[in-house]
């Protein structure tokens, strides 16, 4: 179960349809965690969607909304640990916040070095779990956004943008795409005002983020 700290922040406006709101995915084989994570998450104006499984989130639909997973580290078949591995290697990129009534520290060192948001330990304080889903939601939310201003580029601007991320110098972005090094200037222009790119290192962090490079850019 979790412990309760304080009082509950707001409730939902009605006027927010739910298909709207964050949505936070629970994945926890115990049906009271679930119930009680539930009531937690919808009176902090969140959409939950609650899961007995690592199976059964794999075989959830992507939202279209910003999103975080809370998930349990012990549970049969397939593990937290494992879920975090699968998600990762998809290019899912969804923020993920730990909860485990037996962390240690090897275990947490695992899931924080694989990029998880948080490691919290049950009875979880429920303080420290909103303030760890706001962030994650925050994040899943800069994101979004981040997505959106990539799609706006051109596929050449796009090559550019990845090369460019990579540390390769224009003349040698202009030899692998055998174009001019005017041209991938004016292409390099373009990218960081698309990007909103205020330096090369911000350009730089923004590809990291997307993944760019791996074979798969989508965001859960």
């Amino acid at each position: 179960m979790y412990r309760m700290i304080s009082a509950m922040t707001s409730t939902p406006s009605p006027s927010v349809d739910a298909a709207e709101r964050p949505t936070v995915f629970v994945v926890d084989d115990d049906v009271s965690i679930r119930e009680s994570l539930e009531l937690l998450i919808i009176s902090a104006g969140w959409q939950p969607v609650l899961l007995d499984s690592a199976q059964s989130f794999l075989a959830m639909p992507s939202t279209g909304t910003p999103s975080c997973l809370v998930l349990d580290v012990n549970m049969p078949g397939l593990n937290g640990l494992d879920l975090q591995n699968i998600i990762t290697l998809s290019g899912r990129r969804m923020p993920i916040i730990f909860v485990s009534g037996f962390g240690d520290v090897p275990m947490t060192v695992k899931a924080l070095k694989g990029g998880a948001l948080d490691f919290l330990t049950k009875p979880i304080d429920t303080e420290a779990l909103l303030e760890a889903i706001q962030s994650a939601l925050a994040q899943s939310q800069a994101l979004r956004q981040l997505q959106r201003r990539y799609e706006v580029l051109t596929p050449r601007e796009r090559e550019v943008m990845t090369r460019v991320a990579k540390g390769l110098l224009n003349k040698q972005v202009a030899y692998e795409l055998d174009i001019s090094e005017i041209t991938v200037k004016a292409h390099r222009g373009q990218v960081m005002r698309k990007m909103n790119a205020r330096s090369l290192p911000d350009l730089v962090g923004m590809a990291a983020r997307l993944g760019l490079g791996e074979d798969s850019r989508e965001v859960h």
